[in-house]
């Protein structure tokens, strides 16, 4: 599935302000379940891209800010369930294409089972 031409993409030091001010940013790791319990960016849920089905269920509102990450650059997870959001008619979707890795060099801490 290619990106939409108009995805949104939010930089990790934009992101990392979102995440420790009075933003109400809801963070969405991409990856499936395994992976999230692994290693996961800190108040992250996740959303694996093959269920955005039931996104509907979990945020209920359209113009929510939300912003959806996977593994890295590389990674078509989350600019996948970006798109789909999008499609469902949410309206506030970016996605933080560095991911898991762009997290990781900036130096910023995980949550999980492997950290």
């Amino acid at each position: 599935m290619e990106a939409t031409a108009t995805l949104t993409t939010i930089d990790t030091e934009t992101l990392h302000r979102k995440l420790t001010s009075n933003h109400n940013t809801i963070l969405i790791n991409a990856l499936d379940q395994e992976a999230f319990i692994s290693k996961h960016i800190p108040g992250s849920i996740n959303l694996p891209a093959a269920n955005a089905e039931i996104a509907k269920n979990i945020l209920p509102y359209m113009d929510a800010e939300i912003v959806v990450y996977c593994a890295n650059a590389e990674c078509t997870a989350s600019p996948q369930l970006a798109q789909k959001l999008e499609e469902m008619g949410y309206t506030n979707v970016s996605d933080f294409e560095e991911g898991l890795s762009g997290w990781k060099s900036a130096g910023y801490e995980f949550t999980g089972n492997d950290v």
